[in-house]
């Protein structure tokens, strides 16, 4: 296997611990794993070409929906509500 996709495969098992985190602690690996994902994508694209960019592309967007479509509502100018932590 390459590198790209070894470093791929490594980067959705940091998604998933990071998932598993307390909510407050997940803002900056997350933030990491969000900033690392496009250059990783690209690297992954070079290498393989476009079936595996897509296919990287939608795991990527679906690990992290919610914090892409918070972005998005916030650069359109629309309300943006901070999800809520799970009910005690």
């Amino acid at each position: 296997m390459s590198a790209p996709l070894i470093l791929g495969a490594l980067w959705v098992i940091a998604a998933a611990l990071t998932a598993m985190l307390p909510m407050r602690r997940q803002t900056v690996p997350g933030l990491a794993l969000l900033l690392a994902a496009p250059v990783l994508l690209a690297w992954i694209a070079r290498a393989h070409g476009w079936p595996w960019l897509a296919l990287g592309l939608l795991a990527f967007l679906s690990m992290f929906r919610n914090p892409l479509l918070y972005f998005m509502r916030r650069a359109l100018g629309r309300p943006a509500p901070v999800p809520k932590g799970p009910e005690k």
